[in-house]
């Protein structure tokens, strides 16, 4: 993967989306750090249907609600002990 300086990619993006089409994903960086990935879309789409779902995802599916979750019946769950004081 080559990296690109977020100033050269912005400067010369032509080039850094046909480098990222003709070599595969390119890696900007800011400040020296690496911020972001271009990748082609194909593989965008692939690595999105792979991806496990989101918490946002489970949270609003059905998939995520089952009845094997033991929740104790109100006012029987215990509490601890709280230490005494002196």
């Amino acid at each position: 993967m080559q990296s690109w300086p977020v100033q050269d990619a912005k400067a010369r993006f032509s080039e850094f989306l046909e480098a990222c089409l003709a070599e595969g994903p390119q890696v900007v960086t800011k400040r020296g750090t690496e911020a972001a990935v271009l990748v082609r879309v194909d593989v965008w789409r692939r690595l999105q249907a792979s991806a496990r779902p989101s918490l946002k995802d489970l949270l609003l599916s059905d998939e995520g609600r089952t009845d094997e979750l033991s929740i104790p019946a109100r006012g029987q769950a215990r509490r601890r002990a709280t230490p005494a004081l002196e």
